[in-house]
């Protein structure tokens, strides 16, 4: 009676237009009030607890990078990378996108954020070269939900919070899976480029490909920083989203300044001699390798001192700061080093000056407000998730549902395919953090019980979310990719259509080859304890 109570409840809030997050709080209280032993009290308690736990607290801090790195000029350069590494092949500027879209993903987290930051580039790009606009805006509905995939991933960090599973484990999970997804979409479009003679780019060779790399460095370092930061064990998952935090904030306002006060003073001002500008690069390219050692030993936990692991990162930052200025400078000679480091000195100058005010600027200002309207949009339909849940526990809902599935006979293998089905459907109608909170407490006892690993399931979990973002009515890749395109929502979702099947057989594959999320995490760290 409870349960049925409950889901009725639940469904039929949604069904009239209520928010989720109303929808599951106030159909818990209810069920609460009038059926449950458990006192008013433990609603406050709840609400209280759940907003206290540790994991979720990564959830703002990795938002609010995203929200850095979709503002600042991240997203071009990255395209500009992609562009250079599979532009030459046919539909490589279809292809790029979608290399792209798996950069950026790794450094945002969120599935709208990637088709916003790309989407809104390659597909007037696309555009130019004569991709038809329902091609590309497919391309980029799709491509952009390996934004919760592809480590770091918000939908990850919500479903460790919802079963109690390792979020590292969950992060280095998703990276096989993601780079599969990538490839497979790459591979869809490059045979519909055969058939459509789509044009081909052209190969600038590798000087441009490692230029356009070095340009994007600073954006890719930030998945070095937070992967190599939580499995080197110098950080925990939360701890690393506010340095990433931290760090998208210094890159998009003192590295790259796309935002802040020194938005329009670029590194090499026009009036700066040819040596200069040499010499600079030398020794920001020597800071920048010497810099790199000393956070990759430190992740490595060499039994070094502090003094020791200076001494040999130094040593290849001064090597490398020599090497370009005779090699590379066009005056072939250390001359160039003091012109450079007086430029230097103006630009370290000028961040130090702009470093205060930076933090009351308007634009970053306005980003830490988005930032945190999106945060407070997801804690809301969290926490009243969280309280579904423990109403879902502690009427034994998630035991019954259990003990039914093995009197019918169900095993892994049917298990699974229930799982995607509910999945599949209820992401058509709901936000992916609010559906995996839901469903993961009734649908993760029961994977225990018939002995599917919970690393597993969570993988499987997050796909069937990535399925939904791109799936209508209520698909929210699909409202985005309309609204950067100007097409109607019909059109978006005929376009999508077709990559939307590759997607249901990468589904299948990862439901079924349970190695594929499992074999990079349990080498690293090990099974996850049960």
């Amino acid at each position: 009676m409870e349960t049925l109570v409950l889901f009725l409840c639940v469904f039929g809030l949604l069904a009239i237009g209520a928010p989720v997050a109303i929808s599951l709080g106030l159909s818990s209280v209810a069920v609460i009030a009038l059926f449950s032993t458990d006192s008013m009290s433990s609603v406050a308690l709840q609400l209280f607890t759940a907003s206290q736990n540790y994991t979720l607290l990564a959830i703002p801090f990795f938002v609010l990078a995203s929200a850095f790195m979709t503002t600042g000029g991240v997203a071009q350069r990255l395209i500009t990378f992609a562009i250079a590494t599979v532009g030459h092949f046919r539909g490589g500027l279809a292809m790029a996108s979608v290399l792209a879209c798996m950069l950026f993903a790794a450094l945002s987290g969120s599935s709208p954020a990637t088709v916003v930051a790309i989407g809104t580039i390659a597909i007037a790009a696309m555009e130019r070269v004569n991709y038809s606009r329902d091609f590309a805006a497919g391309v980029i509905a799709n491509a952009g939900t390996l934004g919760i995939l592809i480590p770091p991933s918000i939908s990850m960090v919500v479903y460790s919070a919802a079963t109690d599973v390792s979020v590292g484990r969950m992060f280095l999970a998703g990276v096989i899976p993601g780079l599969i997804a990538g490839l497979m979409l790459m591979l869809a479009i490059y045979i519909v480029a055969r058939f459509r003679n789509m044009p081909a780019g052209e190969w600038h060779g590798f000087g441009h490909l490692l230029h356009s790399g070095k340009d994007a460095a600073l954006g890719l370092f930030l998945l070095v920083l937070i992967l190599g930061g939580i499995y080197g064990g110098v950080f925990t998952p939360t701890e690393a989203a506010s340095v990433a935090a931290v760090y998208a904030y210094l890159v998009a306002n003192f590295g790259y300044r796309d935002t802040g006060p020194l938005k329009d003073r670029a590194w090499e001002p026009e009036g700066a001699s040819q040596a200069a500008r040499d010499g600079q690069k030398a020794l920001l390219y020597g800071a920048a390798a010497a810099g790199l050692l000393l956070i990759l030993y430190f992740f490595a936990g060499l039994s070094t001192s502090g003094t020791e692991r200076l001494a040999l990162a130094i040593g290849p930052g001064a090597a490398i700061t020599v090497a370009y200025a005779l090699l590379r400078a066009r005056s072939g000679s250390l001359a160039a080093l003091g012109p450079g480091a007086g430029l230097l000195g103006v630009n370290l100058g000028l961040t130090a000056k702009a470093f205060v005010p930076a933090l009351w600027n308007g634009d970053n200002a306005k980003v830490m407000i988005d930032a945190a309207r999106t945060t407070v949009m997801l804690m809301f339909i969290i926490v009243n998730a969280l309280l579904f849940a423990h109403v879902l526990t502690s009427e034994r809902i998630p035991q019954v549902i259990t003990d039914w599935m093995l009197n019918y006979g169900f095993t892994w293998f049917t298990f699974l395919i229930a799982v995607n089905v509910l999945l599949l459907v209820g992401g058509q109608f709901m936000e992916p953090s609010g559906l995996l909170l839901i469903v993961a407490p009734v649908v993760f006892p029961i994977a225990l019980e018939l002995g599917v690993d919970p690393i597993h399931l969570g993988i499987v979990m997050v796909v069937n979310m990535e399925i939904g973002m791109i799936t209508p009515p209520i698909g929210l890749n699909l409202f985005v990719t309309s609204g950067i395109t100007g097409m109607s929502l019909v059109r978006v979702v005929k376009a999508a259509a077709p990559f939307v099947l590759v997607l249901f057989v990468f589904l299948i594959i990862v439901t079924y080859v349970p190695v594929l999320s499992t074999a990079l995490p349990y080498s690293l760290m090990g099974p996850e304890p049960h």
